[in-house]
């Protein structure tokens, strides 16, 4: 099944994203440092990792800095993050910066010559796909990894209830309003996250660990989660 290609692939709601959302997440240094960890202790000498949607690639970023000898592609479907991600990294050897859009199963196409990975991991790109699509996303990065592989997920997921998921709006827009100077900027971001919580409603946490589970992946589990935010994954048999 085909989802929807996100909103976020234009100029203005990238720089939305990278500028005013990006800062506000909470607890994102700890999300790093327990992907670091669940790495080094499940695959510590990656060569090949694949970054799915992270923005400027700053979860392949972290692990190219971390596996010298890894090769690192960074996929999004958004070109302006892509030029981000260009900017900071440049195009050295060790990177493969590729257009993807990962609501049509046609983006893994781009990566049958470079498989199999050893790593896959996904920020915030998964949860604007409808159900149906996630779970079909989900078996191409299984089809992509090799024996052991891992793939973790950091996304926004749903609260147990809609008085929770309010409280996370408050906590989540509070922040953002908190490292934002620009009420113009607060009013963009404001807008187009709740227009992008509406159309794309994420899926709970549970439901898609059982749907890596029914894929095939093991050890799945939630490794962290704030809120609506969630960082959760397993290994290939």
């Amino acid at each position: 099944m085909t989802g929807q290609p996100s909103r976020w692939r234009t100029r203005e709601t990238s720089g939305i994203y990278l500028e005013g959302v990006r800062g506000a997440i909470p607890g994102a240094a700890l999300q790093l440092e327990v992907i670091s960890k669940i790495v080094k202790a499940w695959r510590p000498l990656p060569e090949k990792i694949l970054d799915l949607g992270c923005g400027d690639g700053i979860l392949g970023r972290m692990l190219m800095d971390e596996h010298a000898a890894a090769r690192v592609s960074f996929a999004d479907f958004s070109d302006p993050m892509l030029e981000k991600i260009r900017s900071i990294i440049g195009d050295g050897k060790r990177a493969n910066i590729v257009n993807a859009d990962f609501s049509t199963p046609s983006w893994a196409a781009e990566f049958e010559m470079e498989k199999p990975f050893d790593i896959i991991v996904s920020g915030f790109a998964i949860h604007h796909q409808p159900d149906n699509r996630k779970k079909d996303l989900y078996a191409e990065i299984h089809a992509l990894l090799g024996r052991g592989g891992l793939f973790l997920n950091l996304d926004q997921v749903s609260s147990a209830t809609p008085s929770i998921g309010k409280l996370f709006d408050i906590f989540f827009l509070d922040r953002m309003r908190g490292v934002q100077n620009s009420e113009q900027m607060m009013d963009k971001i404001e807008d187009a996250y709740y227009r992008d919580k509406k159309e794309n409603i994420p899926a709970s946490v549970e439901a898609q660990c059982q749907w890596l589970r029914d894929t095939g992946f093991q050890d799945v589990d939630c490794f962290f989660k704030t809120f609506e935010l969630a960082l959760f994954g397993g290994r290939k048999k």
